[in-house]
């Protein structure tokens, strides 16, 4: 299996332009509950492209980008460096380099499932001020709230290669409060939703790391199932992915 910091590497471009994006929603309740102001410290763990670092920035706070995927790290740094409290760093959410007590708040954004969680807590505990935040946040795709997304999740049940071991999914509440533990936990679940044309759903596609990539022999059948996936559901020309937004967040008293 391809080592966790590797894995997207090859799918950056697709990254950027198919995943979703998180509800307002996330950055107000994470501003309100890490009681942010102007020049406050974000910590964004496994910050990948800078999904969430991008929206954390209008809120004029520092945003430590940590991501040890270069590929990844490299596209932020395209889009988000111009930005001087965008501050990209070359590390793991277990080892991160960054001053002790230095973090309001750190966010893990679609990607707590890939840490190792006995040392990623470890950090937190040693990042975080007193009465900081953690936050882990997922959009969690509706597999049985449609025909259509019935149909998208056996499809990856049959075609994705390591899917069912790798899915967030795995990480269950009783695993969340134990991570957070002694710190009680809160939860909160917002609506999202993305639309796709058949090109823009390959590229959905294709930005999981499960998916077989071009020079796998899987590609070619795998993509000609999802072309009769989209023909049996499309209306009108589009399909739709239905999200759950699962936010997970403690304070460290």
């Amino acid at each position: 299996m391809t080592p966790a910091t590797e894995r997207f590497s090859n799918r950056v471009g697709n990254y950027i332009l198919y995943r979703p994006g998180y509800p307002q929603e996330v950055v107000e309740l994470l501003s309100r509950e890490a009681r942010l102001l102007p020049g406050s410290v974000a910590v964004d763990l496994g910050s990948g492209t800078g999904m969430l670092a991008r929206m954390l920035l209008p809120l004029e706070v520092v945003v430590h980008a940590v991501e040890p995927n270069t590929e990844m790290r490299e596209a932020a740094e395209r889009l988000l460096g111009e930005n001087p409290r965008f501050l990209s760093v070359a590390a793991s959410a277990e080892h991160t380099g960054l001053p002790v007590h230095c973090a309001d708040l750190i966010t893990a954004a679609q990607a707590f499932h890939w840490f190792d969680r006995a040392l990623a807590k470890q950090e937190f505990t040693r990042l975080l001020k007193p009465g900081g935040v953690a936050a882990l946040i997922w959009n969690e795709r509706r597999v049985t709230s449609t025909a259509f997304l019935r149909g998208y999740e056996s499809f990856l049940e049959t075609w994705a290669t390591d899917y069912l071991e790798v899915n967030h999914a795995n990480i269950t509440p009783e695993a969340i409060a134990a991570f957070f533990d002694p710190h009680p936990v809160q939860a909160a679940t917002f609506e999202n939703r993305q639309v796709f044309d058949y090109s823009s759903l390959e590229g959905r596609l294709m930005s999981c790391s499960y998916a077989p990539a071009a020079d796998d022999p899987r590609h070619e059948p795998m993509l000609t199932a999802l072309r009769e996936l989209f023909d049996r559901h499309e209306d009108e020309g589009k399909v739709c992915f239905e999200y759950d937004c699962r936010v997970w967040w403690a304070r460290w008293d």
